[in-house]
């Protein structure tokens, strides 16, 4: 009994609710396997100031009211030190109020909306950069290959709205106005009209706000009824589970980034990423399993701060004290005023092999 104690007091528990079944579940899978390819390398070599790391993931669905409810189960019930990877801006939101009566930090939501920069939320640590920023990048790169007529489609909820708001900024720059501007909601959408009038204003792309299995779904309709138009949707499609969503709807799709291309070895990071992959035998790194694996080196750099048995506090205070972070290529930054973490945007494009080229 007492070997057992110690074990349980050997482990540093970390909680995580995402959609793992539902319309996210590929990406929601991979972006684990990418942290858990870190997590496991850090426990090999003893974990954490002798400390092994366990994560607890719990299902929620994709709905955000089952990801408050598995957020209360993990903090009261489990008394994990951190939350870690949470999907989704609704979702994200509905455990906030979780976090702060708690005082637990959270480490690498999964979601790029802008309310979850500013004003900064106490004990949420952004890694990836606002999806605003990638909208406002995709707009630029439309307007600089010529398109112009553009249209937007996007789901009805704050995801859907954040998106719009940095797609917005990106057309003001260039004194646009979309052709098309439709929102659907997400439970039950319907893409046979949106997609008639897509195709009735010739818009010359689409910007599509939306996620997994519904984006896919939405960009088939679209290219069934208007075959040359661009389609753009943002990072969290950024997955091969997504490429396979697509299937033959795939080829030529933009789709931005929010970390480094993964078979760019001249970032430490990637390269870490691709020896830990192929030491398990796997073939490849998706852009999900990057951002997995870049959020668990914030998460574990975190624990080693907070330094011996560390607690929710310890976490916070060292997050809060982590700037000029560098996991490996790119720099991490957190203050008690900014919580953005990452500024990194790209753009890639979906190959006629489903691989995402630069």
């Amino acid at each position: 009994m007492a070997a057992l104690g110690q074990v349980a007091e050997a482990q540093i528990l970390i909680g995580q609710t995402a959609g793992f079944t539902g319309p996210l579940s590929a990406s929601v899978k991979e972006t684990k396997e990418g942290a858990k390819l870190y997590i496991d390398a850090v426990n090999a070599r003893g974990g954490v100031d002798g400390q092994q790391i366990e994560l607890i993931s719990l299902d929620d669905q994709y709905d955000p009211r089952l990801a408050a409810e598995n957020a209360q189960k993990l903090i009261e019930e489990h008394k994990v030190s951190a939350l870690f990877l949470t999907r989704g801006t609704p979702h994200t939101e509905a455990i906030i109020p979780l976090l702060d009566k708690h005082h637990v930090p959270l480490v690498g939501p999964s979601a790029g909306a802008m309310t979850l920069h500013q004003p900064v939320k106490k004990h949420v640590f952004n890694v990836r950069t606002p999806y605003q920023h990638e909208a406002e990048k995709a707009v630029a790169h439309l307007r600089a290959i010529g398109l112009t007529r553009i249209g937007i489609v996007h789901t009805d909820d704050s995801f859907g709205a954040d998106g719009l708001v940095g797609i917005q900024k990106g057309m003001a720059a260039g004194k646009l106005h979309p052709v098309v501007l439709e929102k659907f909601d997400r439970t039950k959408p319907d893409f046979t009209a949106i997609a008639a009038r897509i195709h009735k204003t010739e818009a010359q792309a689409v910007i599509m706000v939306a996620a997994g299995q519904v984006a896919a779904d939405g960009i088939k309709a679209f290219r069934a009824a208007h075959p040359t138009v661009q389609i753009v949707t943002l990072s969290n499609n950024a997955s091969s589970g997504f490429v396979k969503l697509l299937g033959d709807s795939a080829h030529g799709v933009i789709v931005t980034q929010a970390f480094p291309h993964e078979r760019s070895v001249n970032y430490a990071m990637v390269k870490e990423a691709q020896d830990l992959a192929r030491a398990q035998g796997l073939n490849e790194i998706s852009p999900a399993k990057l951002e997995g694996f870049a959020a668990a080196k914030v998460l574990v750099e975190g624990l080693r701060r907070a330094g011996h048995k560390p607690n929710r506090e310890k976490v916070q205070a060292a997050l809060e004290g982590m700037n000029k972070l560098d996991i490996g290529g790119l720099e991490v930054n957190y203050s008690p005023t900014d919580h953005t973490g990452l500024d990194f945007a790209d753009l890639s494009i979906i190959g006629t092999d489903g691989k995402f080229r630069r």
